[in-house]
Formats: C-alpha cells, sequence, structure tokens
C-alpha cells in the first residue's frame, strides 16, 4: 500500500509562483513512477507531469512545459512540483498519482491516463486569479 497526501495548494495571481509537495508513505521507497494530475470544475482530470526514479526521465503536457518542473527528494519520500509563470487555466484540484509496482522508465513516461495509476491523493487546491 501507498499513500500519499498533497500540499502547498493556495491562491495567487497570474504569473506567480506554486510549490506543490506530495509526501509518499506505505513502502520502503517512493514509486519510482510517479506525477500530477489536475482537475478543473466540469473537466475531466488531465495528466500535468510524470517522473521516473531510475534514470530522472520526466515528461510534461505541452500547456506546462517551460513553467512547471516535477522532482523528487527520495531521502524525503517527498515529490514535488514548482509552478511558474502561473495562469488562470492553470486552476484546479492537483492530484498527486503513482504507479506502484512501477514499469520501466519507457513504459512510465507514457502513462498519461487517470486510469494508468494506481494510488492517488486527495488534492490540493491551486487558484490563480487575472
Amino acid at each position: 500500500q501507498v499513500q500519499l497526501v498533497e500540499s502547498g495548494g493556495g491562491s495567487v495571481q497570474a504569473g506567480g509562483s506554486l510549490r506543490l509537495s506530495c509526501a509518499a508513505s506505505g513502502s520502503s521507497n517512493i514509486p519510482r513512477c510517479m506525477g500530477w494530475f489536475r482537475q478543473a470544475p466540469g473537466k475531466e482530470r488531465e495528466w500535468v507531469a510524470t517522473t521516473y526514479n531510475g534514470d530522472g526521465s520526466t515528461g510534461y503536457t505541452d500547456s506546462v512545459k517551460d513553467r512547471f518542473t516535477i522532482s523528487r527528494d527520495n531521502a524525503k519520500k517527498t515529490l514535488t512540483l514548482q509552478m511558474n509563470s502561473l495562469k488562470p487555466d492553470d486552476s484546479g484540484m492537483y492530484y498527486c498519482a503513482a504507479r506502484y509496482p512501477s514499469p520501466i522508465s519507457r513504459l512510465c513516461l507514457g502513462l498519461r491516463s487517470r486510469n494508468d495509476y494506481n494510488y492517488w491523493g486527495q488534492g490540493t487546491q491551486v487558484t490563480v486569479s487575472s
């Protein structure tokens, strides 16, 4: 079993920054294949970013490339999402997700559907005002 708890959400103005964190517990090591999703009211949950621990590979949806950075601290078993140059369209509930046991890097980076991940946090709200 893996437990995930997000934190760091809040309200900012457009152009601002937020740093989301996800604390993982329940396994001896932080899962290798982890990602962030977001869901705006009335919309489907969408994939934002993925990281694979084994080789440091990352992937981002086009709308957040060059603005968001996914990273991890294995010693602290924490996943982070640094969000810069935020836009109102970035608003929504942000979820941390893990696929455990984890596939290899190539397969992990291809996991972009909510059904591909089997562990989820409760979410943290991000609101960006114009």
